[in-house]
């Protein structure tokens, strides 16, 4: 690995500038800082947002419905079309020793340390599916969006979670995209502006702002002193890693998310906050569950290690909501039980769709 970071410099060193993702993850952060080292310019280009984060909001901000106006407000300003610039050299065609690889598993043994995890079958990256996952779900998707995004025996999500993750394709492009279709005012174009721009910005901000974001450490102080006040509770199941991890609990509902998330990568929205909420009763300690819940969910999560992933985690533990009425084990955090499930009109089909073991 020394090879390459050696030849990555040399590059690097030799360049005029480099331009990169303004990415907002403390590795990205990092990344940045010791990229500004070795070059004397460094340009950053925010293409992973709607609307800059630092121009949104110049705070933390505490609920979506703090940040929603802000983002709202100046949303029009940044739906134009940028006129697309010839490359004249393409970076694939530069031979830099050290950085080619001949296959995906040079690079993982390269890497040495990180775990491998199967590829998730029948799935495509790159930007072409992209746009033809944003068509279907435009023309296939959209119309009950609002309705059935939160069922998850419903196929009503837009699944660009991964693309979006990776820049296979930016918020403004599928903005764009929904506004042929649908005009401002619809319920479900206001329903994917939601999602899109508010919670997905909003999650961006907490990176920026709280420098402990993606640790417990960064929920805020109420939701951490209740769940601390609670730790002594007794549990009525306590689970290992590994057998979290294999799906392996008394819980229909959340084997099945967690084997969605093994075969696909992947956790329906709804179900995702179910099966991160559990983790509070199943473990010993608020820390430990939060710390299962990274894990679990950047090793096999294809859209895992974004603020999107984190906020999410932090949430199911009292980030970005209010206080409620005291319950054991969760304190005043938000519970969620399965009768929430059960009103789902097609649970039963998420069940069976993913009660045969995926394996690991």
């Amino acid at each position: 690995m020394v090879r390459k970071t050696e030849s990555l410099l040399k590059l690097v060193n030799e360049a005029v500038s480099v331009v990169v993702d303004a990415g907002y993850t403390g590795h990205q952060q990092t990344f940045r800082k010791t990229l500004a080292k070795y070059c004397d310019s460094v340009k950053m280009v925010e293409g992973d947002v709607v609307v800059p984060v630092k121009t949104a909001s110049t705070r933390a901000e505490p609920y979506a419905r703090t940040i929603r106006p802000k983002l709202l407000n100046k949303l029009d300003n940044f739906l134009e079309t940028v006129p697309e610039i010839p490359v004249k050299q393409s970076s694939t065609d530069l031979d830099i020793e050290g950085l080619r690889y001949e296959t995906f598993e040079h690079l993982l043994k390269d890497f040495g340390s990180i775990e491998f995890v199967e590829p998730v079958k029948d799935v495509v990256g790159g930007e072409d599916e992209a746009h033809k996952r944003l068509e279907t779900f435009v023309g296939e998707r959209l119309d009950r969006y609002a309705a059935e995004r939160s069922d998850p025996g419903s196929e009503a999500c837009s699944e660009l979670s991964p693309y979006l993750r990776y820049g296979m394709i930016s918020p403004v492009q599928v903005l764009k995209r929904v506004f042929e279709y649908r005009r401002r005012g619809d319920v479900n174009v206001e329903s994917l502006i939601n999602e899109l721009v508010v919670w997905r910005e909003l999650a961006r901000n907490g990176e920026v702002y709280n420098p402990f974001f993606e640790k417990y450490e960064g929920l805020p102080e109420w939701a951490r002193e209740t769940l601390s006040i609670h730790a002594g509770d007794r549990r009525e199941q306590v689970y290992s890693m590994s057998e979290l991890e294999r799906a392996d609990t008394h819980d229909v509902y959340w084997n099945a998310a967690q084997q969605e998330l093994l075969a696909t990568g992947k956790i329906h929205n709804y179900m995702r906050m179910y099966w991160c909420k559990k983790l509070l009763e199943w473990t010993d300690s608020p820390e430990t569950a939060y710390r299962y819940a990274v894990y679990l969910n950047n090793k096999y999560g294809l859209d895992a290690e974004d603020p999107n992933s984190y906020l999410g985690i932090s949430w199911c533990f009292g980030a970005y909501d209010r206080p409620f009425t005291e319950s054991k084990i969760y304190g005043k955090v938000r519970r969620m039980t399965d009768q929430s499930l059960k009103r789902k009109k097609q649970i039963n089909n998420y069940i069976q769709r993913w009660s045969a073991p995926a394996g690991i």
